[in-house]
C-alpha cells in the first residue's frame, strides 16, 4: 500500500517560515517525480512546486523566489520549505507523484495571518 503523510503546517505570522515535510511509503521512491500541491478554501487543488528525480525544479509564479521543494531519496522524503509568507499561501497542502496516483494523504494546514 503506497502511503503519503504530510506533516509541518501551522500558523504563522506573514513573513514567517515554515517547512512541510511529506513521507511516501510502499513505492520505489526515487523513481517517482514530486509535487506540492495546496487547496485554498472555496478554490480547487493547484500545483505548487515539482521536484523530479533528477532534482530539477518548477514553481507556479506565485511562490517562485520564496517556496525550496527537495528530496531525500534515501529517507523517501520531500520537503517544502516556505519562506516570506503570505496569507495568500494558507491552504492545506498536500504531496503526490506528478501524475496524482498515489491516494492523497491528510494534508497539512498552512494558516498565514495577515
Amino acid at each position: 500500500q503506497v502511503q503519503l503523510v504530510e506533516s509541518g503546517g501551522g500558523l504563522v505570522q506573514t513573513g514567517g517560515s515554515l517547512r512541510l515535510s511529506c513521507a511516501v511509503s510502499g513505492t520505489i521512491f526515487e523513481k517517482i517525480p514530486m509535487s506540492w500541491y495546496r487547496q485554498a478554501p472555496g478554490k480547487q487543488r493547484e500545483l505548487v512546486a515539482q521536484i523530479s528525480t533528477a532534482g530539477t525544479t518548477n514553481y507556479i509564479a506565485s511562490v517562485k523566489g520564496r517556496f525550496t521543494i527537495s528530496r531525500d531519496n534515501a529517507k523517501n522524503m520531500v520537503y517544502l520549505q516556505m519562506n516570506s509568507l503570505k496569507p495568500g499561501d494558507t491552504a492545506v497542502y498536500y504531496c503526490n507523484g506528478v501524475f496524482r496516483e498515489i491516494p492523497w494523504g491528510q494534508g497539512t494546514q498552512v494558516t498565514v495571518s495577515s
